[in-house]
Parts: C-alpha cells; structure tokens; sequence
C-alpha cells in the first residue's frame, strides 16, 4: 500500500472545496478551509470526490487541480 502524503490529501481538499480560485482566498483561509473539508469528508471522501469530478468534468477538473496544488503549497509554506 502506497502512503499518503499530507499535501496530496489537502489539494484534494481544496479541490473539492467550495472554495474558488475567484475568491482570491488568503492562506490562512485556505489552511481553515482544508481543515474543515478534511474534517467533514476524510481523506478517502475527498480522493472519491476528486475522482468524480475528473470523470464528469475532466476539462474544467485539470485546471483547478493546478490551482489547489500551487494554493496550498503556498499556504502551507506561509504557516
């Protein structure tokens, strides 16, 4: 079994999140949202939700996987 990484797990979070790129969310409100997402779903219901979206909307699913992975490395690296 291959181990998680704690990134993977929160840009899966920010990326189900409701959270939007157009929102131009802070880290600290991005550390909070992933938090709460992770909290909410754990890390398996955000990895299905991730898969979901990428099936149904793999177009639009790309970008904002590029988005959460550059937002929560930089919050994370703020913290």
């Amino acid at each position: 079994m291959t181990a998680v990484e704690p990134d993977d797990i929160r840009i899966e979070a920010l990326f189900v999140s409701e959270l939007q790129r157009s929102d131009q969310p802070t880290p600290e409100l991005i550390r909070a949202v992933v938090n709460e997402t992770v909290e909410r779903l754990g890390a398996g219901g955000c990895a299905a939700l991730v898969a979901q979206e990428f099936g149904e909307h793999p177009d639009c699913a790309l970008g904002r996987m590029r988005w959460a992975r550059r937002a929560v490395r930089t919050a994370y690296e703020a913290a």
